[in-house]
């Protein structure tokens, strides 16, 4: 009896040991913190919040979000890889600011110390007005910028960013003068043209959809027109060639383990891939794009080097 007894002891005692030992519990375990290094109400939160019911469908957990805003995205991403790399903390990420800012000197950051897991969206730019503007086309802003260099004041996100690659491109093409105003996130710049601090905003289709008659969009960076605004032209109708816009993704501290970069990865392509998701997001004015893990690196590459000439060409580099 004792022999059986201290068998039976022992029996547990090794399942205990072999429950100690054993595989680690699926991840995530916990809500993730989600930074978002802009303003509350722009893309990059707008997304996030979206993202979050089918993140907590596929995972069972949440994300809790933080706003660490300034230096058009550059000071959320300064932190990053300060922050704990066990998987508990994500960012949010865009291009072309990744590419651009370091290009301009000490920003704190390299673009190769970002470790990106997936880019999930874009939204093309656009050319926005107050919807009381007396300018009423691309034509009539030209004229408009011709007979005042300078005198246009246009809104957009942070410096050496994607609206302020979208201002100083379309000015050179259209041989015109605006001024740029930089402000903290989409949502601030869209209340500075509201509140007409200025007179014009490089921005996307996402705040024709949210402002709707208040806001006007003269023209679109896209190949064809957008769906939700087909009596918007694009730049291309109207002569230029521009279609571009800004992207959006998701990264983590540079150490975070590999397999949980690559589980990350996988979850946003599963949220992307959720009808509800995508309906949501196309009647946002967003477009849905999905560049895996894998393939993050060569797509880095290739526009870094875009980015790099069309820099170099609009003087924000030597």
């Amino acid at each position: 009896m004792r022999r059986r007894a201290f068998a039976a002891a022992l029996g547990v005692l090794a399942a205990l040991g072999a429950g100690v030992a054993g595989p680690a519990q699926a991840y995530p375990e916990s809500d993730l913190t989600y930074v978002i290094p802009f303003n509350a109400g722009g893309e990059s939160d707008v997304t996030a919040r979206l993202q979050e019911p089918a993140f907590r469908e596929i995972t069972g957990q949440g994300f809790i979000i933080q706003y660490l805003v300034g230096a058009g995205g550059a000071t959320a991403w300064t932190q990053l890889n300060a922050m704990p790399a066990d998987g508990s903390t994500i960012m949010g990420v865009n291009l072309p600011h990744l590419w651009l800012q370091p290009m301009q000197g000490k920003v704190g950051y390299q673009t190769d110390d970002i470790a990106i897991v997936r880019l999930f969206q874009l939204t093309p730019f656009a050319l926005i007005v107050p919807g009381d503007s007396p300018i009423e086309t691309v034509e009539q802003f030209i004229d408009e910028a011709k007979k005042a260099p300078g005198a246009i004041t246009i809104g957009g996100t942070g410096t050496h960013s994607a609206p302020h690659v979208a201002q100083a491109f379309f000015d050179q093409a259209a041989g015109i003068k605006t001024t740029y105003i930089p402000f903290t996130g989409t949502a601030a710049s869209t209340a500075a043209l509201l509140g007409k601090q200025v007179r014009a905003q490089w921005a996307y289709p996402t705040v024709a959809v949210e402002q709707q008659d208040a806001v006007r969009m003269l023209a679109v960076a896209m190949e064809e027109r957008h769906p939700l605004f087909p009596d918007v032209p694009t730049f291309k109708e109207k002569g230029f060639d521009f279609v571009d816009g800004a992207y959006r993704g998701v990264a983590v501290p540079k150490e975070t383990p590999e397999d949980i970069k690559k589980k990350l990865s996988d979850i946003f392509g599963q949220i992307n891939a959720q009808e509800a998701f995508a309906k949501n997001m196309r009647e946002g004015g967003y477009v849905l794009i999905d560049v895996g893990y894998d393939e993050v690196g060569a797509f880095m590459a290739e526009g870094g080097e875009k980015y790099r000439e069309i820099a170099r060409l609009l003087g924000l580099v030597e």
